[in-house]
């Protein structure tokens, strides 16, 4: 077996196909777009590495020269000291046959540039960024993968675990049909909240994105700072996100809430874009698919809302606000249903009245219970589950799990 760095054009289209060919049987797979994985390694794109981020990837060739295998590490330096007791990098865009030495040649390579850099530990699979794409293996729910989410065999598992990789933290997708009524526990916290005078809520208005955005920035910064790993998000950031989501957005499915008109709460959804871009066959995103995904978009033939975020300041957790936000949404939907004539216990109406049939709410740490029971009182039940593994290279030293927030 060879190990090639990649370093060319060519390479980097090896990097991005063999996946295609390892999963060609698998109805389930759908093809990331070229430019969403490239994004993580560009220089220019992903700021990390102004900040001194490092990244390498490599390809796995047998005997015959046929690839086997890829995978890349990182230095994240927001991350990589966060635990000054150990020093941890990270890898991730693991793919390989159903193969042990395959797989542990892959992780000793990236092991062995990771302790070339001074870290002690690596995180894998994730992103070198956020961690709302490309992170954990899929270890439960072996369906349609979400949009900038891993999608993998069975065996993977398999290969991390005999490697001696420990499961670090597992991430949930909660799921939920659209035209379930919501539970009566989360109906009688809600309408506290919902009937206050002081609280009112309201979906984001495209005319007036900015104000959203700068609204997002302040709500997103004071409720989730506090997360290992997250940092915050400024309000020209905040902009710059709404702007690049902006083709996309649908703004009766984002929601916002203000207590004496000030930001305290978001509840944000878009259409799961992957039932999309299963659409786009060949990864690129040239004129003819960008034509294709808007033409899908427009027509809104994805049924399938995506729970982007959630989030409440400290000072308003705890007092039912999730649950205001969530009863103010699911009024809104009724209130539509019934202009139109549709009942709601209907099991077709959402082809008749609504555009959305099923819901899935992605990344929600087992380290967050409090975010568990929220998507739990929203109706929503366990659905996938990926898995994030930590490696110690010093297998004497204990294995600690993520930390639960209290």
């Amino acid at each position: 077996m060879k190990l090639i760095e990649i370093t060319n054009k060519e390479l980097i289209k090896e990097f991005l196909e063999f996946p295609v060919r390892l999963y060609k049987d698998d109805p389930n797979y759908i093809r990331p777009l070229d430019k969403d994985v490239e994004s993580v390694f560009d220089l220019e794109q992903n700021k990390l590495f102004k900040r001194g981020g490092k990244a390498i990837r490599w390809i796995l060739k047998n005997g015959t020269g046929k690839t086997i295998g890829r995978v890349a590490a990182y230095i994240n330096p927001m991350t990589v000291n966060k635990d000054e007791s150990l020093p941890t990098g990270s890898m991730g865009f693991f793919d390989c046959i159903n193969d042990q030495q395959a797989a542990n040649m892959l992780f000793d390579t990236c092991k062995n540039w990771l302790m070339e850099q001074g870290v002690e530990a690596m995180d894998g699979p994730v992103n070198l960024g956020d961690r709302d794409k490309w992170w954990g293996c899929l270890a439960e729910g072996y369906t349609e993968p979400n949009y900038c989410m891993h999608y993998n065999f069975p065996y993977y598992n398999d290969l991390y675990q005999n490697y001696g990789f420990g499961v670090f933290f597992k991430q949930y997708t909660y799921h939920r049909l659209v035209p379930d009524t919501l539970d009566e526990k989360l109906i009688n916290k809600g309408e506290v909240i919902y009937n206050n005078p002081d609280y009112h809520f309201e979906h984001m208005k495209i005319s007036n994105l900015m104000k959203y955005a700068k609204d997002f920035s302040v709500i997103y910064t004071k409720a989730w700072t506090k997360h290992e790993g997250v940092k915050g998000i400024d309000e020209k950031q905040a902009a710059k996100i709404f702007k690049t989501m902006k083709p996309i957005l649908d703004e009766e499915i984002a929601w916002f809430g203000y207590y004496k008109d000030e930001p305290v709460a978001f509840y944000l959804q878009i259409p799961e874009m992957n039932q999309i871009i299963r659409n786009i066959k060949d990864g690129k995103f040239g004129v003819w698919n960008k034509l294709k995904m808007f033409y899908h978009v427009k027509r809104k033939t994805s049924r399938k809302l995506f729970g982007l975020v959630f989030g409440v300041v400290p000072e308003h957790q705890r007092k039912g606000v999730e649950a205001g936000i969530i009863l103010a949404y699911s009024n809104f939907i009724q209130e539509k249903l019934k202009k139109q004539g549709k009942a709601s216990d209907d099991p077709a109406f959402v082809h008749k009245g609504y555009h959305y049939n099923e819901l899935e709410m992605n990344w929600i740490g087992d380290f967050n219970p409090k975010m568990m029971r929220t998507a739990e009182l929203i109706g929503g039940k366990i659905f996938k589950t990926h898995i994030t593994y930590r490696k110690l290279f010093d297998e004497t030293r204990e294995f600690k799990r993520m930390t639960i927030i209290d």
